[in-house]
């Protein structure tokens, strides 16, 4: 079997991935916060994860690998979207205005990470399903002296957690120096941080023994991974950002919850994103979501080239030009392995992803099959890191990959005009539409355009 190596934030080494159990294979992403569209730089973790998703998949089977991405959707952004909403006059309740946001960002945040060529993660618990575990979790921490009520609040006793801050390489009393954190007069300890918090009228909230009220952040995947994955599982992924304060609770609070378990074994962070070599910013004029970029013409199959053209552990920058070269390698790359059956992915290319998930390495040994003339082998490979997927190759679609079939719908047309039989005609038309063209006949002749459901390999079974 293939051996795969990570780098473990937890240690800070480059190790062998060994599976607490090779028959079901679990990892843990944080997914996104569903008041707004997904920017650029959100786009790149959930790239990175689904291609270590594929190698998994590839090394240990599809049906051994559990893969879940949760959904927060109850947070104070979500609430300010929907008490706008109000303000303006619409007539419905918060919970109503909040449901109504939440459903419509993760149907754009779906639709989005469909474009990047994304595979469904197994689980992607929404936040407001799981409070019932939230709360026997908070329980269980005061029980066990973790945590403490105070004024409608429950916080976490930091200082209960020996190890805290070994994940970020930070130190409680150093963190208190250099950090602003919250003074508040329901804290035993300024680094102390909310597991539970009281709910006004107007805002979401559940019944509690502490009152009404809701959920801290961090709580949620603790209280969401135990309950689908269990207190141990293989691998934590996210951004960078996320790495403190969000994953450094999340170990301390699940450790003193189960301390019988090790939480998460290897942890996994990607870098950050820029764009054209500066941060993204709204100030600048460079923020972009993908929605905005899959909108301006840039194919989601080329976002994501360009999010795998450099490796997960570095920041990455975007620039127009790498999304130019990026199209123009995969317009090649279609081109060569068009109606050719995949083959064994090239042992360059997993050997490159196994090395930390090296997509950088893979791509290069991508060019290597290419310059090869290994259609066969480039498609299989590609495909691993979720490239030259038939579901994505609408875009690449050219002028003279339909000029047959309007041949061939003008011929039957002039036909039908004399047979008065137009059913040849109807025929072609609905196994065009079947496969996700769009058909325009007029007197000036046949249009043939690939539509949002163009699916390459029905065209091609047309031929």
């Amino acid at each position: 079997m293939v051996t795969i190596r990570l780098h473990n934030s937890k240690t800070r080494t480059k190790e062998a991935f060994v599976p607490l159990d090779p028959e079901n294979v679990r990892m843990y992403v944080c997914g996104p916060t569903v008041y707004d569209r997904a920017h650029l730089g959100n786009g790149r973790p959930v790239v990175v994860f689904d291609t270590l998703y594929r190698l998994l998949r590839h090394v240990y089977g599809a049906d051994h690998v559990t893969y879940a991405r949760n959904f927060t959707d109850v947070d104070d952004k979500i609430n300010a979207t929907a008490a706008t909403r109000k303000a303006a006059g619409d007539p419905r309740s918060m919970e109503a205005l909040i449901h109504e946001r939440t459903e419509e960002t993760i149907g754009w945040y779906h639709a989005d990470m469909d474009a990047l060529g994304a595979l469904r993660p197994n689980f992607e618990p929404r936040a407001t399903e799981y409070i019932g575990p939230m709360v026997a979790m908070i329980e269980g921490l005061i029980a066990g002296g973790h945590a403490y009520a105070k004024d409608g609040h429950v916080l976490f006793r930091v200082r209960s957690y020996k190890d805290y801050g070994a994940l970020s390489g930070r130190s409680v009393d150093d963190m208190i120096a250099g950090a602003r954190v919250e003074v508040a007069p329901f804290k035993e300890d300024p680094m102390d941080f909310v597991l539970w918090k009281p709910s006004s009228e107007e805002e979401p909230g559940w019944a509690s023994p502490w009152g009404r009220g809701r959920p801290g952040w961090h709580i949620e995947c603790s209280a969401m991974s135990y309950e689908l994955l269990g207190a141990s599982f293989d691998i934590h992924g996210g951004g960078l950002d996320l790495q403190f304060p969000h994953h450094e609770n999340e170990v301390a609070q699940s450790c003193c919850a189960h301390p019988e378990a090790s939480f998460a074994r290897y942890w996994m962070h990607n870098e950050m994103l820029q764009v054209e070599g500066k941060k993204m910013s709204k100030s600048l004029g460079n923020f972009f979501t993908v929605r905005d970029l899959l909108d301006q013409g840039v194919p989601g199959e080329v976002i994501r080239f360009v999010y795998l053209s450099t490796h997960y552990r570095k920041p990455m920058d975007w620039t127009a030009e790498k999304a130019r070269e990026a199209e123009a390698t995969l317009r090649k790359w279609r081109e060569m392995v068009s109606g050719v059956e995949a083959g064994e992915p090239a042992a360059s290319v997993i050997e490159a992803l196994s090395d930390d998930l090296n997509t950088a390495g893979a791509i290069a040994a991508l060019h290597d099959l290419s310059r090869a003339g290994d259609a066969a082998g480039l498609k299989a490979s590609a495909k691993l890191l979720g490239l030259l997927e038939d579901r994505l190759g609408g875009w690449a679609i050219t002028i003279t990959d339909f000029a047959p079939f309007v041949a061939r719908l003008a011929s039957l047309r002039a036909e039908a005009m004399t047979t008065k039989d137009f059913a040849p005609v109807d025929a072609l038309k609905s196994a065009l539409t079947e496969a996700g063209v769009e058909v325009r006949m007029s007197k000036a002749g046949v249009d043939l355009l690939p539509g949002p459901g163009f699916d390459p390999a029905k065209l091609e079974a047309l031929k």
